[in-house]
């Protein structure tokens, strides 16, 4: 049924600061941008990765009502390095949501902050995703 991330979806109710933020934390600007009916941009999405999954922001306006601000889910996104990106996020100005964790002996490291704009933006070093990323290369 699931059968693999497609979007994940952010809300800002600055939607050009966090255009701004996001494209320092990830080297890059959006692909792709939509303006609202007063003509400033409404939603604004980011490639990301091997996958190229998409990252998109929505002025909050727009979200549903009880939407925006931290929810129950965190989504993970891999990174090499953990402790590095976790120290890029919170020198652009993001805050500690979960803290640096190493899970067991398999590798497994995650940490998560809050972004300026009250979203959780999940890291993760997850070994699994470069053993399949790994298998499709091969």
């Amino acid at each position: 049924m699931l059968r693999g991330l497609t979007t994940v979806s952010f809300w800002a109710a600055d939607l050009e600061a966090a255009k701004q933020w996001y494209t320092e934390l990830l080297g890059h600007a959006p692909y792709f941008e939509r303006p609202g009916p007063d003509g400033k941009p409404a939603y604004i999405e980011f490639r990301l990765g091997d996958y190229q999954h998409e990252l998109g922001i929505i002025d909050s306006n727009f979200a549903p009502q009880g939407a925006a601000g931290p929810g129950g889910a965190v989504v993970y996104w891999h990174v090499d390095d953990v402790a590095k990106a976790l120290e890029k996020a919170k020198a652009l100005g993001a805050t500690d949501y979960q803290p640096l964790t190493q899970w067991g002996e398999a590798g497994f490291t995650t940490a998560s902050v809050l972004d300026p704009f009250g979203n959780i933006l999940g890291l993760m070093y997850n070994p699994h995703y470069l053993d399949i990323l790994n298998s499709i290369r091969a």
